[in-house]
């Protein structure tokens, strides 16, 4: 009984440089990145506005190059409105965690679902390995490039390094965000980079530009000179509205 339990179970924990496929782990063969092509290559400097709450009213849109907004939640004439205002319009999702109000909630496998994301009611770590949920995310990616959006801000890119209950290593969320951006630059989408600073040196080749939330009061806004130094831009928001 115990033997076919634990045959049943989810595979052991992975050790760093190695990734879960399937029941076991193997060692971490890196690719190279996919070329954005011709997807939005923002220059440090350019203005931004991030909104991902709140009614979005083009008419009263600060005067900026891209806008930032939640995939799920504007209409798809909003975004071609803005867009024909001459704006990029980036796409909000969380690539990283199970929000439970999403429309596709219900399509995530119950063992892909970690602890609970602190301080986020409905929220919690996914397991960035599970082929369905790397599946969703694809899904997620095709409804981006179905609305018309620019390009695309994955949240939540750093599971490993929290208490997400799933033993998630840092090779394996190399990985998954590496698999993130390239999927994304197959849809001609541009993609930034939030969250996983430690990374960042690793995954600069695969980003187009960055996000920080609260650079300053983390002290992190000097870890993302590895971006600006590359010419990409970051943005740094001043206040969330999430």
């Amino acid at each position: 009984m115990w033997i076919l339990l634990l045959a049943c179970g989810r595979a052991p924990s992975c050790d760093t440089g190695q990734v879960r496929d399937g029941d076991a782990c193997v060692d971490y063969v890196a690719g190279d990145p996919v070329a954005p092509g011709d997807a939005w290559q923002p220059s440090p400097g350019t203005s931004w506005q991030w909104q991902l709450s709140g009614t979005v009213d083009p008419s009263t849109m600060p005067d900026v190059s891209m806008v930032d907004l939640d995939l799920f939640d504007v209409p798809t004439d909003t975004l071609a409105t803005l867009q024909t205002e001459g704006r990029t319009v980036i796409c909000y999702f969380s690539a990283g965690s199970f929000e439970d109000w999403r429309p596709d909630a219900a399509d995530f496998p119950d063992a892909a679902i970690g602890k609970d994301l602190d301080g986020w009611a409905g929220e919690a770590w996914l397991d960035i390995m599970d082929p369905t949920v790397r599946q969703l995310m694809q899904a997620r990616l095709d409804l981006a490039l179905t609305k018309g959006c620019d390009g695309v801000e994955p949240d939540n890119v750093d599971g490993y390094s929290n208490s997400n209950g799933l033993g998630l290593n840092a090779t394996e969320q190399l990985d998954y965000n590496r698999f993130i951006a390239d999927q994304a630059h197959q849809r001609g989408l541009s993609v930034g980079l939030k969250n996983d600073l430690a990374q960042l040196e690793a995954l600069e080749a695969w980003f187009d530009w960055g996000l920080n939330e609260e650079c300053a009061a983390y002290d992190e806004c000097a870890l993302e000179k590895t971006l600006t130094d590359a010419g990409k831009a970051v943005c740094l928001p001043r206040r969330v509205r999430r």
